[in-house]
């Protein structure tokens, strides 16, 4: 039989730069990139705060954690969770007027399960084969 090598630690971000991972990289270059805009564009006064909001705000979710997770996964399940309603109620007349109504006659009939006798134990044993087997075991009855 063959071996193969399973992967551990898919969840680990590879490192690039010492500790620093892709996507903490490519964050903090977007924000070195924002506060360069910030420097063409602003009156330095304006660029110094500016920059310390913008290198600030991209260092916390480049490199905050909660609970061992990045910190844009906690702040996506606050508002997940921020807008489902507080209390659930269950409207019945709602669900009467989903549900569709099948008629006892049309759907399937009940009686003819009530007057099937038992199955026996060798005929259970040949259906676990062939659930077993995929369907390749063949009953001989």
């Amino acid at each position: 039989m063959q071996q193969y090598l399973v992967p551990q630690f898919i969840e680990v971000e590879d490192k690039i730069i010492g500790p620093i991972t892709t996507r903490q990289f490519i964050q903090m270059l977007i924000s070195i990139l924002l506060a360069f805009l910030l420097y063409k564009t602003l009156a330095f006064i304006y660029f110094i705060l500016g920059a310390v909001l913008d290198i600030g705000l991209f260092s916390v979710l480049a490199f905050a954690r909660v609970n061992g997770r990045p910190i844009h996964f906690f702040i996506l399940n606050f508002i997940q969770t921020s807008k489902r309603p507080k209390l659930r109620v269950w409207n019945r007349e709602s669900f009467i007027r989903n549900v569709q109504y099948i008629p006892s006659g049309a759907g399937l009939k009940t009686e003819s399960y009530a007057k099937k006798e038992p199955v026996s134990g060798s005929r259970l044993r040949d259906l676990t084969l062939v659930i077993n087997t995929g369907g390749v075991y063949e009953s001989e009855d």
